[in-house]
C-alpha cells in the first residue's frame, strides 16, 4: 500500500508592513491584530487533523503563525533559513508605491517577468526556487507517510507550487493570490503531488 504524504503549505498572517504596502523580505514586522485573527481562525478548522511535524521560516512573522496554528499540539517546530521570503536587498523596508516610482523597470520585472528579476543586494527567484524545493524535499524524504504543516512567505509559496504546477515562471504570479494565512493543500503519493487545495482562505472569508 503506497504511503500517502500530506503538505499544508501556510502563508503567514497580516503583518504590519503588509497593511503599508511595504516590502519585507528577509525583514520583518509584527502580526496586526487582523494577522492574529487570520491565524487562529486556520488553528480552528485545522484542529481535528493531525499534524505530525511543522516547519517554519525562520522570519518571526512565520514563527508567530506557526505556534498560533500548534496551539496544545505535542508537535516539534523546525525553523529553518531556507523558508524564508525571497531577500529584497535595497528594497526591503521600502514602500511599494516609491519603488515603483524610483525604480520601474525591475518593479515591473518582479510583477511581470519574475524571472528576469534583479536588484542590488537581492536574491534572484530562481535562488529561493532552489533553496525552497531543496527543503521541502528534505522535509517529504525525513516524514514519509506523516502530515506537514510548512508556514512560509508568499514568493515562497508561489514557488513551491509552481514546482508542483508544473508552472513557468513567467506565469508565477498568476492566480490564486496567496491572501495572509491562507493554506495550500498538497498529498504526495509514490513521488507524485495532488493538489488538493491552493491558497485556500473558506476559514476566515468573513474576517
Amino acid at each position: 500500500m503506497s504511503e500517502k504524504t500530506t503538505i499544508y503549505l501556510v502563508r503567514h498572517g497580516e503583518t504590519e508592513w503588509n497593511v503599508q504596502h511595504r516590502f519585507q523580505g528577509h525583514q520583518d514586522s509584527a502580526l496586526t491584530k487582523r494577522g492574529i485573527h487570520q491565524a487562529e481562525r486556520l488553528a480552528e478548522s485545522l484542529k481535528e487533523i493531525d499534524i505530525h511535524y511543522i516547519y517554519t521560516s525562520s522570519s518571526t512573522r512565520a514563527t508567530r503563525t506557526a505556534q498560533i496554528i500548534k496551539g496544545g499540539r505535542n508537535v516539534p517546530v523546525k525553523t529553518s533559513g531556507d523558508l524564508r521570503e525571497i531577500g529584497l536587498g535595497v528594497w526591503e523596508g521600502r514602500l511599494q508605491e516609491e519603488i515603483k516610482v524610483n525604480d520601474s523597470d525591475a518593479f515591473r520585472m518582479f510583477w511581470e517577468d519574475p524571472g528576469e528579476f534583479k536588484v542590488q543586494g537581492a536574491e534572484t527567484f530562481q535562488e529561493v526556487q532552489k533553496r525552497a524545493i531543496q527543503q521541502l524535499q528534505c522535509i517529504i524524504c525525513d516524514h514519509k507517510g506523516c502530515s506537514i504543516l510548512i508556514v512560509t512567505h508568499t514568493a515562497v509559496v508561489k514557488l513551491i507550487m509552481a514546482h508542483f504546477d508544473k508552472r513557468s515562471m513567467n506565469e508565477l504570479w498568476h492566480p490564486p493570490f496567496i491572501q495572509p494565512a491562507s493554506v495550500c493543500k498538497v498529498e504526495i503519493v509514490d513521488n507524485q503531488a495532488y493538489i488538493i487545495s491552493h491558497g485556500d482562505i473558506a476559514h476566515y472569508i468573513e474576517v
